[in-house]
């Protein structure tokens, strides 16, 4: 009986700790409009803006960094800009499309030790471009 109701108990806790963390995605996913999350060596923003309004934003705050723009691709739904600043450090703009009115932006500045304070001026520079 003790081995059932400590089972019963540890599932219990288990359940409320993996809704917990389905709500705190769920969170960053729905509010990410102002939230820029730090992932993985990425900087990473949902924007309410159409797909090509976005691409067309990120080129110009490139632009007006006077980042190098190396190689681009793209297709109907991802799109990948890869540059390098003056320095050398290299930088990845990878673009989604969520739905038609939204996108999510992905910065990522340097190779292997990502810098977030620079992925953060290229993410807010995009952000005031939208």
């Amino acid at each position: 009986m003790f081995k059932k109701t400590m089972l019963l108990i540890c599932s219990g806790m288990l359940m409320l700790n993996l809704c917990g963390c389905f709500a705190l995605v769920a969170g960053v996913a729905v509010g990410g409009a102002g939230t820029a999350v730090w992932l993985s060596g990425k900087l990473t923003q949902e924007f309410h803006t159409p797909y090509q309004a976005t691409i067309n934003a990120s080129k110009l705050a490139l632009q007006s960094l006077k980042l190098t723009v190396i190689s681009e691709k793209s297709d109907a739904n991802v799109t990948q800009i890869k540059g390098s600043f003056s320095d050398g450090k290299e930088m990845w703009v990878d673009i989604d499309r969520v739905d038609d009115n939204s996108t999510k932006v992905e910065v990522r500045v340097g190779g292997v030790k990502p810098d977030k304070e620079d992925a953060s001026v290229v993410l807010k520079k995009i952000q005031s471009f939208l």
